[in-house]
């Protein structure tokens, strides 16, 4: 995959999550952390669990071995749970960040890669296909939120691709 396509899903990613938030503020401060019959008990913690997994397949990419990665996960679920909305959104803007700088330092972004996934094995990849699956997992999870956002009787707010490209040739 061009660098190019990489750093676009690296900015969909961005764009898309950054909306979540502008809608978020928008809300009722409770929209954020209401209990809820979900995927998730709350938007605040679907966020939580985003950042968490966010920054560990930014480890992966960075190709830091498991035991490199795992002891980091209950220090980055203690930076994301339980915090409020705006501080939520830096943790999110510094991630983006991460994955930008990450790109630039990256020679050869489809690069291919083994990782190893304690439960499912090992797998034959590319940097590229991680990037990929970041951008999926966030899309799938910002679903949830939008349904939450729903389930308590509020609009969600539209962060499909197609949005993003529209937003970005509006832009520039």
């Amino acid at each position: 995959m061009p660098r190019h396509d990489i750093a676009q899903l690296i900015e969909y990613q961005a764009w898309a999550n950054e909306r979540i938030f502008e809608r978020l503020a928008q809300l009722p401060p409770e929209a954020f952390t209401a209990r809820l019959q979900s995927v998730f008990p709350s938007v605040a913690d679907t966020l939580a669990h985003l950042y968490v997994f966010d920054r560990l397949w930014l480890s992966v990419l960075k190709e830091i071995p498991n035991s490199g990665i795992f002891p980091q996960i209950p220090v980055w679920n203690g930076e994301a749970q339980g915090k409020p909305l705006e501080e939520m959104r830096r943790l999110f803007a510094g991630v983006a960040g991460m994955y930008r700088a990450w790109l630039e330092r990256t020679p050869d972004p489809d690069k291919p890669v083994t990782i190893e996934h304690p439960q499912h094995g090992k797998l034959d990849t590319r940097l590229s296909d991680i990037v990929r699956h970041v951008v999926n997992h966030g899309t799938y999870h910002r679903g949830n939120i939008a349904a939450m956002l729903r389930q308590q009787g509020y609009e969600g707010v539209a962060t499909d691709y197609i949005f993003y490209l529209m937003h970005a040739q509006a832009s520039g």
